[in-house]
């Protein structure tokens, strides 16, 4: 039996300061309620991995988009104005399964859910609380939810970059990409000309009826621009996916963002080819950092697990370093596309029969 209380209308007395501070936050359209936010997960036959955050603070979904500078700078800013609520408990469930985990430090918190039968494909609710450690009888702060994907069992599965792989960002240049970033919005900016096309192409390519090649999408963009790239790619169409982003910013390192550990980009695709170890996958990136580096790091760890690396050509400066290491991905017997423009991708895909029209 559930004993869990909501408090949602729990009221307190608020100082002269608390209302003040309560004011411009509500100008800002942001929330000093406890949030619980899952983001879209992954799992196989035997267990599900789901990821999210705790927040004290965090902004409201945008619902407008103005493209006007002044506003868009706004709406960034608000999503690093964030208060991580750490060590909280949280409570998931998926279908009948439920699970207990505890979020670290930074209000981050992922677990892994055994399942005791295999779910069907597709994706599947997840159901979030969290929980109070200190009221009696237990009470349920807030309350979320996401999702979790099975995929189905395709051709392959797509793991691919965001920034300047297909969504321009000019990530090499810290400048111009503070400019693209606080000015323009999700609605505004552009994906690369014939990118989405390519993607289209990709997940639905033998796929059979009803499923489609499933995509992740990893990057070192922080956590805070999650619902900024999700609605991008459902305003411009690009397939649905999971998301794998880096660790949460906060105003003060707004400088710094898409400047994440890539490291740790590493790891995540890593944990990806692990969890579905008896499928193929293509790997999609740019020479804008370090995904060549990366990439080829990861063909040569997994091998018999990827069919393919595309790369876009970003920097013309890395070019040569870009070359020799698709080099070296060829030599491990993985087909490769370096790449300036998206319609050459596709083609290849079509040309090496890596997709059938």
């Amino acid at each position: 039996m559930n004993t869990a209380q909501p408090s949602f209308g729990y009221k307190q007395k608020i100082s002269l300061k608390g209302r003040v501070k309560r004011y411009f936050l509500t100008l800002l359209r942001i929330t000093d309620k406890p949030v619980v936010k899952v983001y879209r997960s992954f799992g196989n036959d035997k267990c599900l991995t789901i990821y999210g955050h705790v927040f004290r603070q965090s902004p409201l979904p945008r619902q407008h988009y103005r493209d006007i500078d002044f506003i868009n700078l706004l709406a960034v800013v608000r999503l690093f104005l964030v208060r991580p609520y750490p060590h909280t408990l949280i409570r998931l469930q998926v279908e009948n399964q439920t699970v207990q985990v505890t979020a670290d430090a930074d209000g981050c918190f992922q677990v892994d859910m055994p399942l005791p039968a295999p779910l069907p494909p597709g994706w599947h609710p997840v159901r979030a609380q969290l929980i109070s450690q200190t009221l009696t009888p237990e009470t349920v702060l807030a309350e979320g939810e996401g999702q979790v994907l099975i995929p189905h069992p395709s051709r392959f599965i797509c793991i691919s970059d965001i920034d300047d792989t297909f969504l321009i960002s000019h990530s090499a240049t810290i400048a111009k990409r503070l400019l693209v970033l606080l000015t323009e919005n999700a609605h505004s900016r552009m994906p690369f000309d014939g990118v989405v096309a390519h993607y289209k192409l990709l997940a639905e390519a033998n796929s059979g009826p009803h499923a489609s090649n499933p995509f992740f999408y990893v990057s070192s963009s922080e956590w805070n621009l999650y619902d900024y790239i999700l609605e991008f790619s459902r305003k411009n169409g690009l397939p649905n996916g999971v998301y794998r982003l880096s660790q949460l910013k906060r105003l003060s390192q707004v400088l710094k963002t898409g400047k994440g550990k890539h490291h740790t980009k590493f790891d995540r695709i890593a944990q990806i080819l692990n969890t579905y170890p008896d499928r193929q996958f293509i790997l999609l990136g740019d020479d804008s950092q370090q995904d060549p580096i990366i990439y080829e790091s990861v063909v040569q760890e997994y091998p018999h697990q990827i069919r393919c690396v595309y790369i876009r050509q970003i920097q013309a400066k890395n070019k040569a370093r870009t070359m020799e290491l698709m080099a070296r991905i060829e030599a491990k017997g993985v087909a490769s596309c370096y790449f300036a423009h998206s319609a050459d991708a596709r083609q290849h895909s079509l040309d090496t029969g890596l997709v059938a029209t």
